[in-house]
């Protein structure tokens, strides 16, 4: 038994609703504080843009004690795992946890004990403070929007055109009979794009500054790409932190095979995609761009730039004019709407200065033990920052880490210096061998899924049942298997 918790869940999207449930299944008194009137974070309806589907299969887009419904597409549209949520909530009896249009405007260490006092906003402007005994961060990296504002803007807008960023494209009938220009080159902002064209824009113009690999739902038109990127098989193609002696020599030896894996990828991608007649064909080798931004195809969005519905011009916004945006090449292109598909910011306002820094290091690169926890920040954790091709089951897990963490339930307590020790590691790998991890300030584990999964599974204390080879190293995650890992672990409940 161990001392029940008051616990502030803060965000009630994918990662807020699994910590909650796994801080409440242990006997914790939980509230969820969400700033929105929905629950569904990045899903909640009037954050979607039209047309909005997971990059990830229904299969591996799930929690583990509840599949997706069986009429689900594989990929499923946004209103649709909106309602997948919002049925898990209801099943997991978490709603009447959840206070709605709240926001967390500050947080202080309580003097003299254990927790953190929040300092909590309602819509109407209310201010109350309140202590916890423990807080989960379950914001992301899709929670504060990045906002550009270009000279010339206002003239822009005064003339009748309009700036949004793309969550705030919600309304394909606002496109319609517009000359619209899309930056950035993300999937949201192929999407938005194939969407604008087939809304009826008069001209659609996607600006981007340099072209990504992406990949199809079915690479060759045949092999879901589940099959590719979420096997154990691929992954090891990669090198790792901490890998021992032996592994280093496999890897040197495996060298040209896995040189001409990717080779053979890259020609096979850009047959498919038509990259070289839209002049689109990146320029850097696939594997070393193999991270959590790495894209789905749009469906049909090669085939727009090729015959001309899509204008791709390289390069960014450096200025507006009435009825123009003005691009950094010199271009000028007529519009009467700009979406800005560029993002969201990383960070965490309404943590002290003091309390950041030692959270997130000068170039943006966060300190966290297994991506969950500080070790110089008690009583806190995040959830959902360990950000992956499988976000549901990444957040699940590491749900289930921090709690144990939190009671000092672990299969082993890692020390202070133990965990700064572990950080620092990271912090040099992701550096020195492998900048692609650091995208997202190092909030990545793809392509590395089972090895974090692993892991964690193994700081749990949980008994990790191994399929057959074929299954073991040919075939993706499997929430169901993941599950029975989680049951195995020694459970127990708050007094």
């Amino acid at each position: 038994m161990v001392e029940k918790k008051k616990v502030c869940v803060i965000g009630a999207g994918v990662s807020g609703l699994a910590a909650a449930l796994a801080f409440r299944q242990r006997g914790h008194d939980v509230e969820i504080v969400e700033r929105g009137y929905d629950l569904g974070g990045v899903w909640e309806p009037s954050r979607s843009y039209p047309e909005v589907q997971t990059q990830s299969p229904k299969d591996l887009y799930r929690y583990t004690s509840m599949a997706m419904p069986d009429n689900y597409p594989e990929w499923p549209k946004g209103t649709q795992v909106h309602a997948y949520l919002k049925s898990y909530a209801e099943q997991n009896g978490l709603v009447p946890l959840i206070r709605y249009g709240t926001k967390v405007v500050s947080m202080q260490r309580r003097n003299g004990a254990k927790g953190w006092t929040v300092e909590l906003e309602t819509g109407d402007g209310t201010t109350t403070t309140e202590d916890f005994d423990f807080v989960a961060v379950c914001t992301g990296n899709f929670s504060e929007k990045r906002e550009l504002v270009h000279p010339g803007q206002d003239a822009f807008v005064a003339a009748g055109g309009q700036v949004l960023h793309s969550s705030e494209y919600t309304d394909p009938a606002t496109v319609r009979g517009k000359r619209v220009v899309v930056l950035g080159f993300s999937k949201s902002a192929t999407d938005i794009a194939v969407n604008a064209v087939n809304s009826g824009a008069a001209a659609v113009t996607i600006v981007y500054l340099e072209p990504v690999w992406r990949i199809p739902y079915f690479i060759g038109g045949l092999i879901n790409f589940k099959r590719i990127l979420y096997v154990r098989a691929q992954e090891v193609m990669f090198p790792s932190w901490n890998q021992p002696l032996l592994a280093r020599l496999a890897h040197a030896m495996a060298k040209p095979f896995v040189w001409a894996n990717w080779r053979g990828l890259e020609s096979l991608l850009s047959l498919q995609l038509k990259l070289k007649k839209t002049g689109l064909r990146p320029k850097v080798p696939i594997e070393t761009s193999i991270n959590c931004s790495v894209p789905i195809v749009t469906p049909g969005f090669f085939d727009m730039v090729a015959d001309g519905r899509i204008k791709a011009i390289q390069g960014t916004i450096a200025a507006y004019d009435e009825a123009t945006v003005i691009l950094s090449g010199g271009e000028r292109v007529k519009a009467d709407m700009a979406i800005l598909a560029v993002g969201w910011k990383s960070g965490l306002p309404f943590l002290p200065e003091e309390h950041r820094r030692k959270l997130v290091e000068p170039d943006g690169q966060y300190r966290l033990y297994r991506v969950i926890a500080n070790p110089d920040l008690p009583d806190m954790g995040f959830v959902g920052f360990n950000s992956s091709f499988c976000t549901v089951l990444s957040a699940e897990l590491a749900a289930n880490w921090l709690v144990r963490y939190a009671d000092g339930k672990l299969g082993r307590q890692p020390t202070h210096q133990e965990m700064t020790d572990n950080i620092e590691m990271m912090l040099r790998w992701k550096r020195d061998e492998r900048p692609a991890a650091g995208v997202y300030g190092g909030l990545c584990v793809a392509p590395y899924h089972f090895k974090h999964f692993d892991e964690l599974l193994a700081d749990i204390g949980a008994t990790k049942r191994r399929r057959n080879v074929l299954a073991e190293n040919f075939a993706p995650p499997n929430a169901d298997a993941y599950a029975g890992y989680l049951n195995s672990a020694p459970d127990y409940r708050a007094a």
